[in-house]
């Protein structure tokens, strides 16, 4: 029998998160996990995956569209998918997996490792950052306990932020290591002084290097370029689509950083998904690259709500296709396999962008998968979206996040919320719509 160093010396992965580890790491440095307490080996009792996932409910009618994805406005019917093409597209394109090598979808359990006694910690330094889990040990450089080896909470583990009429609320999850997803809010003026307001939502791909950065980079660079755009009087879709492109190469520009690294063929390049919006000039405009989604709430929750827009997933193209219907697609274990992302290696970048004019007021739902997973449909999203959301934004987005925590938060969850005001009667848009 293996003696309690031989198996810690032999282990190549974390028992707690399936991570690598080095030959004679005592802690895990993704989790923290104490890798010298070796559990005894469990029987060999090999578990059966049974049951098959419940497909979504059929999309049901959109608002009417203003504008299509790409050249001049023209009018678009209710039952058109805005931004995408007619599904001619390359069904041999790539797809990309949001889950690490070796790891279940989402499987990142969260395990503090037994604190080692207070007596046997080194002394902390009045001033120095103390660790959360023990209490008595300093936290280094990287972010983990010196006594313990508990990773501490990251700034980015729980963000909040409320704008004028505009929040959006970020959260690690309950099974991830760390927060991967991103937002920006912000607000400008037009030229004829009336305001726009600006929501980006990014979600890192767990798969490539980097996620985390790839979506602050693409939220950031999203927002700053509607901020300097729209101000000069640029339509807002073409703004959008610019936006996506700049997103784009702020992704790109992380790899170009790393070098050589990003040539490692069992390395993928930095990459992240793209959603955002923009509520100016009486439009709603959305433009969107990968399965993060907007959703549209009429204030009056007897009318429709809707879904503004359409994975870039493997089983969106089959269906698009007619190769099969959506609950084969999405019953097929590649369903959420994306097909279109922000990164160096993606095979193309094609901003999905449109225009709507709604004629009542409500609230624009930008999120990750992280949430819609638990709210899939609109009438879903709707459903647990608060009644005063477009008076307590923030509240409302908390709700949210906290709906999908409840569902069991297996991914990180973001979502921002705009509300739209109809613009009073007679105060036409400055934008040519037709």
């Amino acid at each position: 029998m293996m003696s309690q160093m031989d198996q810690l010396s032999a282990r190549s992965t974390c028992p707690n998160c399936a991570e690598p580890v080095e030959s004679g790491d005592l802690f895990c440095g993704a989790c923290g996990c104490d890798l010298s307490a070796v559990a005894p080996a469990a029987p060999d009792r090999p578990t059966l995956a049974i049951g098959t996932p419940v497909p979504p409910p059929a999309m049901p009618g959109w608002p009417a569209a203003e504008e299509r994805a790409s050249g001049e406005p023209s009018a678009q019917s209710a039952g058109d998918l805005p931004g995408t093409d007619s599904g001619g597209r390359d069904l041999q394109a790539p797809v990309r997996h949001d889950t690490p090598a070796g790891a279940a979808d989402g499987d990142y359990p969260l395990a503090a490792p037994d604190p080692r006694t207070a007596e046997h910690s080194p002394a902390v330094p009045p001033g120095a950052k103390l660790c959360v889990a023990c209490r008595a040990g300093r936290v280094d450089g990287d972010g983990y306990c010196e006594n313990c080896g508990h990773a501490q909470p990251r700034e980015r583990d729980h963000i909040e932020e409320e704008l004028g009429q505009v929040a959006a609320v970020s959260d690690r999850g309950l099974r991830h290591h760390r927060n991967e997803d991103a937002f920006a809010v912000s607000s400008t003026a037009l030229p004829d002084g009336s305001p726009a307001v600006v929501a980006v939502v990014c979600d890192g791909v767990s798969s490539a290097t980097r996620p985390d950065e790839a979506s602050a980079a693409a939220a950031s660079a999203a927002n700053e370029s509607l901020l300097a755009a729209l101000p000069l009087g640029t339509h807002p879709q073409q703004a959008m689509h610019d936006a996506i492109l700049a997103a784009g190469e702020a992704v790109n520009a992380l790899a170009e950083e790393s070098g050589a690294r990003e040539h490692d063929p069992h390395q993928n390049s930095p990459a992240c998904t793209i959603v955002a919006s923009v509520v100016a000039g009486g439009l709603l405009i959305v433009g969107w690259i990968g399965d993060s989604r907007a959703y549209w709430v009429p204030d009056d929750r007897s009318a429709p709500p809707a879904r503004l827009t359409e994975d870039d997933s493997w089983a969106a193209q089959m269906v698009a296709t007619g190769l099969m219907s959506e609950a084969e697609a999405y019953a097929d274990e590649r369903a959420h396999a994306i097909t279109g992302w922000l990164g160096a290696d993606a095979y193309e970048l094609d901003p999905h962008t449109a225009a709507f004019k709604p004629d009542r007021p409500g609230v624009v739902v930008v999120c990750t998968d992280g949430l819609w997973n638990y709210a899939e449909a609109p009438e879903e999203m709707a459903r647990v979206l608060a009644p005063d959301a477009a008076v307590r934004p923030l509240g409302a987005a908390q709700v949210l996040v906290g709906h999908a925590l409840d569902g069991g938060g297996h991914d990180n969850v973001t979502v921002a919320l705009l509300p739209f005001a109809v613009p009073p009667q007679g105060a036409g848009s400055p934008y040519r719509t037709s």
